[in-house]
């Protein structure tokens, strides 16, 4: 561990790494703490597309670190069968080895964004170039998809579907049951990604599914409100089922402090890192489509991991979350 990361770890309250002995007290400690995110140490330029910095992180990854939230866009090759007035720009695999280097992470999980609807291709494309030792997918589909070609999907490296709420572009949450059955044979997970409130909306339709559930970037849980927000006891709730996943991504999402410390919202990742340790996943959310379409600053990708460390001081902790634990999600 860095100086630095020593020094934030040290000023993380003594709370055992349990969600049942989370208390208001520490909450306020962790939330002091992770005010002062960890600066990305630099080490020769090492610029990456979409993405604010040039240095790779301070905190060194262990071998086998997953992103396991990022998406690759190639409209020259495959077009978007929605086009928008704000298209996301051209993000390559070539590219995000670039971005690997500052974050040190080996494994990647690609996911198809709204943008290319149920159109899988350039998911299916970066998996093969990525290798398939090394990467795996999250698909899109809808009810239209045989048997034939959900096998297909498997084949090509996909475990999971997602369910995007907060955009046109997906299956609407009336399907994420009827899909869960048709994908639980497959042994894929359902992915969602809502606001918080609509994780609280469809709540009925999220609980007991016959597979796994991961939620994105923390639940889009507010800064403004942080944990006591009910979407929070919400998702631990779910976790406590035994089924759910959440992701600590996009702490950028839904900051009103924003950047360099996300103060509000990394009170809320560092809030699950010690609730859950044992049900989280991290990723880059790579090339961040919110920042490039100018809906929030471009965040700083190994500062964000950064941040992470400082979320989880116990390394084995870090190690759960970066490599043991999406094996169990994603079949590594």
């Amino acid at each position: 561990m860095t100086p630095e990361l020593s020094s934030l770890a040290a000023a993380l309250p003594a709370v055992p790494l349990t969600r049942r002995t989370l208390v208001r007290g520490a909450l306020a400690g962790v939330a002091l703490a992770a005010g002062g995110a960890v600066s990305a140490q630099a080490a020769g330029p090492e610029q990456a597309p979409f993405s604010a910095g040039s240095g790779r992180a301070a905190y060194r990854v262990p071998g086998q670190a997953t992103d396991c939230h990022m998406h690759i866009f190639d409209p020259d090759r495959f077009p978007y069968p929605l086009p928008t007035t704000t298209p996301p720009p051209k993000a390559t695999v070539s590219e995000y080895r670039l971005l690997q280097r500052r974050t040190g992470t080996k494994r990647t999980v690609v996911v198809t964004l709204s943008n290319y609807s149920t159109d899988n291709r350039c998911t299916l494309d970066a998996i093969a170039q990525l290798g398939r030792k090394d990467a795996r997918g999250v698909a899109v589909i809808d009810t239209s998809f045989s048997d034939a070609q959900l096998r297909e999907l498997d084949e090509g490296g996909i475990r999971g579907i997602r369910f995007n709420l907060t955009r046109p572009g997906g299956a609407g949450a009336e399907l994420i049951r009827p899909l869960a059955e048709r994908v639980s044979a497959l042994g894929w997970h359902v992915q969602i990604h809502m606001t918080a409130d609509g994780i609280l909306e469809n709540l009925s339709r999220i609980s007991d599914l016959p597979t796994e559930l991961v939620i994105d970037h923390m639940g889009r849980i507010p800064g403004a409100t942080g944990t006591s927000h009910p979407a929070y006891a919400a998702i631990l709730g779910l976790i406590d089922a035994g089924h759910t996943w959440v992701k600590l991504s996009g702490v950028y999402h839904e900051s009103p402090v924003g950047p360099p410390s996300y103060s509000d919202r990394a009170a809320v990742g560092a809030a699950f890192a010690q609730a859950a340790p044992e049900r989280l996943l991290w990723g880059s959310d790579w090339p961040h489509p919110t920042a490039s379409r100018g809906e929030v600053p471009m965040p700083d990708d190994a500062a964000m991991l950064d941040l992470l460390a400082s979320w989880v001081p116990r390394q084995q902790d870090r190690k759960r979350i970066l490599v043991d634990n999406p094996e169990t999600v994603y079949g590594f």
